[in-house]
């Protein structure tokens, strides 16, 4: 093909086109949409569409003349591959979240250029250090400037799928309860009012669902939450007639999705709002006239909803055995299909993500996947998010490592597992990186930390069995995972990222522990599990130090000792994994049968 008349190059030429005809130097386009979401709806997909990245995270930049595209290590490989022949960039950052592409902004424009950047998907916080950048480099921002919507034709449009809610008994709060709590913080915080764009912090105060975002069930909207009533922004027809009764009769109207703004503008002279400046876009924030006060603090339910109580912990259980028995019969047609000679079809990547989906599927509650199913075969695996496409994809043969990532979102839960299967023979370097990063799951998995322990902090006991021989990895050691939303969930963060007050852990916190060890180009191990905070069963550990917390795990899935390294292995580590596999076999051999059963009692026999 000839790259000057590649899709990516024509469509870089019609931004290039758009920005000379609006007399701006450059166009920086984050992944993001007006709820700052992670996973966006197509519309607010610009970033792929214009570079050809498909990955979930990373920042672009395009100027007259130079596009770079700024992504973490997770992405490295991949962006290596998509980005080639683009003409755009690639470079590297340490972390999502650093701000290296304003840095190289200030480098490439001159003083008295100007910068594009849509508003309406830039948040406060981000914009705040974007501002500081190129305002000392004398390079103006223009916010009020979407290039797509020139420069993208056939940009989608919003979804239209429909809003439904979750009901009891698996939402055991309702939701008036839930607007009580939260109005409870409001006040704490002197406020009378209160703007939400998160939009699983939306869901969750509403108990309501949707589909507008891939593998979190979620829906398009805005909450504006006053002393006695609600307003929920949200598209026309949307919601359904006999539920927007239901939500009126709670004191929840509805009104245009595009009124947002329009009504933070109209609040009375002398109010008082609440806004969380990580979780709202600047174009939002600068509807809201001069005459409103506004307090800057963290969504009050993005705290609560991290914190799971009872009745949720034991739906998360049921959901984590049925996702489990999934997983069981899926492994066991996988290694019997391994095994077979007779099989003419070879097993792929895709085979695994089209059959293990399936597995999920024909289980009671299951909703659907909560990310794209990540499985990658040798050099495959040693790309953290990589995922098999038609275009691109191993075939399962020969040997070495399989890792596979997935989850799936039941009306009880949301569940996230890696795990990492032998296929033929291993070598002892293989052996030795599996056991190590092993060891990092055990370590942390045992931990007893203080109520209160910012989670950053725990982050380094994962990591110690592999520092140890001096190894690391470049993602987050755990995420807070959602009750039934988005599988990635604030405040908690077991990662390198510096503690916040919010970070704090407390009991209820579901999170994973997913360290892991890559090299490229020829194998990546990770072993997850989910985790609740719940208080020490220990009483002797609650003492005149106060409060301590353990991780009661919640994933049921066999964890291969085949692989294992056992010179590695400590006495007290074997004993861990064995009491572990003895609860998985506990726990799932009712929900399964037959062959799902044999694999089941194979792979838990203690080592």
């Amino acid at each position: 093909m000839d790259q000057r008349t590649s899709p990516i190059r024509l469509r870089l030429q019609r931004v290039r086109d758009t920005l000379a005809q609006l007399g701006v130097s450059a166009v920086l386009v984050p992944s993001a949409d007006p709820h700052l979401s992670e996973y966006l709806p197509e519309r607010w997909q610009g970033r792929q569409w214009l570079s050809g990245f498909t990955g979930s995270m990373a920042t672009l930049v395009v100027t007259t003349d130079r596009a770079a595209l700024f992504a973490d290590s997770r992405y490295w490989v991949q962006a290596e591959a998509e980005l080639a022949g683009t003409g755009i960039d690639l470079v590297r950052i340490p972390t999502g979240a650093a701000v290296h592409h304003i840095d190289w902004i200030v480098q490439q424009l001159p003083r008295g250029s100007s910068l594009a950047v849509d508003g309406n998907v830039l948040g406060i916080a981000a914009a705040q250090a974007l501002h500081a950048g190129v305002d000392k480099a004398g390079i103006s921002l223009r916010t009020d400037i979407d290039v797509f919507d020139t420069a993208w034709p056939d940009r989608p449009a919003l979804p239209t799928a429909p809003v439904y809610e979750h009901t009891a008994p698996q939402a055991p709060m309702s939701r008036a309860d839930k607007l009580r709590q939260v109005r409870e913080a409001m006040a704490a915080q002197g406020a009378a009012h209160h703007f939400v764009s998160t939009v699983d912090d939306v869901a969750w105060i509403l108990n309501l669902r949707g589909s507008d975002v891939s593998y979190n069930p979620v829906f398009l909207a805005h909450l504006l939450i006053g002393p006695a009533s609600a307003t929920l922004y949200v598209a026309d027809g949307k919601v359904p007639g006999d539920l927007a009764a239901v939500l009126q009769a709670d004191g929840v109207r509805l009104s245009p999705y595009a009124e947002a703004g329009p009504s933070l503008a109209a609040l009375q002279a002398g109010a008082t709002l609440l806004v969380d400046p990580r979780r709202v876009t600047l174009g939002l924030r600068e509807h809201v006239g001069n005459s409103t006060a506004v307090i800057e603090a963290i969504n009050p339910s993005t705290l609560f909803k991290s914190r799971k109580g009872a009745a949720e912990a034991a739906f998360v259980r049921e959901a984590m055995a049925q996702d489990g028995a999934a997983m069981c019969e899926f492994y066991a047609w996988f290694e019997h299909a391994l095994a077979d000679t007779t099989r003419t079809e070879p097993l792929t990547e895709l085979t695994v993500d089209e059959h293990l989906s399936a597995a999920r599927a024909r289980r009671p509650g299951f909703v659907g996947l909560s990310f794209p199913t990540i499985a990658g075969f040798n050099a495959n695996g040693a790309m953290p998010h990589y995922r098999a496409t038609e275009a691109s994809h191993a075939a399962i043969t020969g040997h070495g490592l399989l890792l596979i990532d997935s989850g799936g979102q039941y009306v009880g839960g949301t569940t996230d597992i890696t795990r990492v299967w032998p296929i033929g023979n291993l070598t002892p370097a293989q052996r030795r990186d599996y056991t190590l990063v092993l060891k990092g799951t055990l370590a942390l998995s045992r931990t007893r930390f203080p109520r209160g322990t910012l989670s950053p902090m725990l982050d380094a006991i994962a990591r110690a069995p592999l520092w140890e021989h001096g190894l690391d990895y470049g993602h987050g050691t755990g995420h807070g995972v959602g009750y039934f939303l988005n599988v990635h969930e604030g405040p908690q963060s077991i990662s390198k990222a510096i503690p916040e007050a919010h970070m704090a852990m407390v009991p209820g916190m579901i999170t994973s522990i997913e360290p892991g060890l890559y090299r490229p180009g020829q194998w990546g191990i990770r072993i997850e599990n989910l985790v609740l905070n719940v208080p020490c069963a220990n009483p002797d550990v609650t003492n005149e130090f106060g409060e301590f917390l353990e991780f009661e795990t919640l994933t049921l899935c066999p964890i291969d000792t085949r692989s294992i390294d056992p010179s590695l292995m400590r006495a007290d580590e074997v004993a861990w994994l064995n009491r572990y596999h003895a609860v998985v076999r506990e726990r799932l051999s009712p929900l399964v049968a037959g062959d799902a059963l044999a694999w089941l009692l194979a792979r838990t026999e203690p080592i």
